[in-house]
């Protein structure tokens, strides 16, 4: 029985889902939200934040901030709270309420950008707002997720061991690319490995991260608005891009066999799952790193007026959605439509579309 004092001492390392009774092909995703932070990210900040106070960049008079849109940004609020620094997190529109609310109750700030850069997008203008900041006062210690070795590091030291041990004959890992930490931590480490892994870098149509034109992107997580600094393709065999009607139909096609996941964990597993099939590897040692679960999503993906409000009336409309799972979502959904008018429950926006489809 593990027993703790601080909330980062504990993260589920040995957590597997086998996917091949959903999918039909032989696919482990090791789930990484299993601790109080969440998400994979909780060992980036943990990592960043210990070796700040090694370096004494940090002090108790510091005051954290980060740029995040999302679950680094709950990870951090988590260790600040439990080693009583201030933090401020400066995110933008597109991320999930419920994260920013979690935040909140953690005790942090949150500041949130409404106005894109006109080349770096929401991300070009999170980090000139920190960048002001921190030169305004020198208090303000930025991690910078985007650059700190850090990162990587920690998945080179943990998460690539921990699937080493499990599984010895690892042939192929799909890993999803935002800040790509997780990404060259993983592909560093098994670089040096005793038999060859093939790395599956999995990102978002629309992010820039390994070149193409930028895209409209509404699911938080992976994915990015400039190239990563930490990136170095040489360690990467293969790159495959998702688009987020896939990400929301695997979401739900897992939801539907009682696996809520989070939109980084859907985004790859599709593209996991699409190699898979094109590749007919069933010979293959296949794992997929979740990173986060599907609670925070709950106001989005999961979330029939969301969608539809952006993706269309027909983005669940599917046979993989439905795969294995009993044919009800259209009276479900229609259900859930007449409930969130009665009940108000859907923020501002969402309810002035509605009324103005009524009228």
């Amino acid at each position: 029985m593990p027993v703790i004092s601080v909330p980062y001492a504990f993260n589920e390392e040995e957590l597997y889902v086998d996917l091949r009774s959903i999918f039909g092909h032989s696919l482990y995703l090791k789930c990484e939200g299993f601790n109080f932070a969440g998400s994979i990210k909780l060992k980036a900040a943990t990592e960043m934040v210990e070796t700040a106070e090694r370096d004494g960049v940090l002090t108790p008079k510091s005051i954290l901030v980060e740029s995040s849109s999302g679950n680094l940004g709950v990870a951090l609020s988590m260790i600040a709270a439990s080693k009583g620094y201030r933090f401020l997190c400066v995110t933008d529109a597109r991320g999930n309420l419920s994260t920013r609310l979690m935040m909140e109750a953690l005790g942090s700030q949150v500041h949130v950008i409404a106005d894109q850069e006109a080349d770096g997008g929401f991300l070009g203008a999170r980090i000139e707002y920190i960048r002001a900041l921190c030169a305004s006062d020198d208090r303000y210690v930025w991690l910078s997720q985007y650059t700190n070795p850090s990162n990587w590091k920690a998945h080179y030291r943990t998460t690539a061991p921990e699937i080493a041990r499990q599984f010895p004959r690892l042939d192929v890992l799909f890993v999803g690319a935002g800040t790509t930490g997780t990404l060259m931590g993983c592909a560093r480490y098994f670089r040096e490995w005793h038999r060859p892994v093939r790395i599956v870098a999995v990102d978002s149509v629309g992010s820039v991260s390994f070149g193409g034109p930028p895209g409209r992107r509404m699911i938080p997580g992976l994915g990015m608005s400039m190239r990563p600094p930490l990136l170095d393709e040489s360690y990467v065999n293969e790159v495959i891009r998702v688009e987020e009607a896939d990400t929301i139909r695997t979401c739900h096609r897992l939801a539907r066999r009682g696996f809520l996941l989070g939109g980084s964990t859907g985004t790859v597993v599709s593209g996991a799952s699409d190699w898979l099939a094109r590749h007919e590897a069933r010979e293959l040692t296949a794992v997929a790193i979740g990173p986060d679960l599907g609670e925070r999503y709950l106001d989005t993906i999961y979330h029939t007026n969301w969608l539809e409000d952006i993706y269309g009336e027909d983005v669940l409309n599917s046979r993989e959605v439905h795969a294995g799972s009993w044919d009800s979502d259209a009276p479900v959904a229609r259900w859930r439509r007449r409930l969130d008018l009665q009940t108000g429950d859907l923020n501002g926006d969402q309810h002035h579309q509605l009324q103005d489809r009524k009228t």
